[in-house]
């Protein structure tokens, strides 16, 4: 049996960005993406704490080191600038390989910056 477990998250993110006119997608700063070990159209979902709103998207790079996050497309309409969100991906594991698992969390501060993760 296989069961869908935390791969890794960005947690408390500030959305930096609203782009309606985007083709779609979550932009992120490249060195969020690697430190949480999400890769360049990998399926994400998102959290959204200051409206409640959920939903899955995928995961594109913006600079390294811009602390963008920013909602692009249809995702736009679901938050705003400044919302504070969770970035979520999952992976299928069997039984034997959820033992040793751990999944990769990012924490930031206000800016985006990292100010601890777990992994």
């Amino acid at each position: 049996m296989l069961r869908s477990i935390l791969k890794s998250k960005i947690h408390r993110a500030r959305v930096t960005a609203v782009r309606i006119d985007y083709e779609g997608s979550l932009s992120i700063d490249e060195e969020l993406m690697e430190r949480a070990d999400i890769v360049p159209f990998e399926k994400i979902e998102i959290y959204n704490i200051s409206n409640g709103a959920r939903f899955s998207t995928y995961a594109i790079s913006a600079n390294r080191g811009s602390g963008e996050v920013a909602l692009n497309g249809a995702a736009a309409r679901l938050g705003a600038i400044g919302d504070i969100i969770i970035i979520a991906t999952f992976i299928m594991l069997d039984e034997n390989s959820l033992k040793n698992h751990r999944p990769k969390l990012v924490f930031v501060d206000d800016k985006n910056r990292v100010i601890g993760d777990k992994n």
